[in-house]
């Protein structure tokens, strides 16, 4: 199977309301398949890290069960809960969600994206979420078109 570019938005959420886990869960699992698209890591510092430090998952065990198991996104969930001993607080979620939603690039990343999107940089795009939806989408094309 080919590789490909995640299109999971780090916007999105599952059941457990958590802003970027979806993606991060189908980035680890297309990368233990050896299909994630080169370029875009399983486990990242960014969005990737904010969200396992979040919900305070060691990184190590986490990739490592999805790794092993390939959970579908549901059981993948359960074992985040399970963790965590049951629950997650809501307030930590919204925590969570806030961070995730209220980062942006800086400038020359914004620019970066922008301009490989054909997108004129008029400052209405700022926060990372859309950027890095725009960028996948770009690369994404990119990809199909060879």
């Amino acid at each position: 199977m080919a590789k490909m570019v995640p299109l999971i938005s780090s916007g999105n959420k599952g059941p457990l309301g958590v802003l970027h886990l979806p993606r991060f869960w189908q980035k680890v699992l297309l990368a233990a398949k050896g299909q994630l698209a080169d370029g875009y890591p399983d486990c990242g510092g960014g969005y990737d890290m904010m969200v396992l430090n979040a919900l305070k998952l060691d990184k190590d065990a986490t990739l490592a069960y999805l790794r092993q198991n390939l959970p579908s996104y549901p059981q993948f969930e359960k074992w985040v809960l399970q963790q965590r001993g049951g629950s997650i607080p809501k307030a930590e979620i919204d925590e969570i969600n806030a961070a995730i939603a209220g980062y942006n690039h800086d400038d020359g990343t914004r620019k970066e994206i922008l301009g490989a999107a054909g997108i004129p940089d008029d400052g209405s795009i700022k926060d990372a979420v859309h950027l890095n939806q725009l960028d996948d989408w770009t690369a994404f094309h990119t990809a199909l078109k060879g």
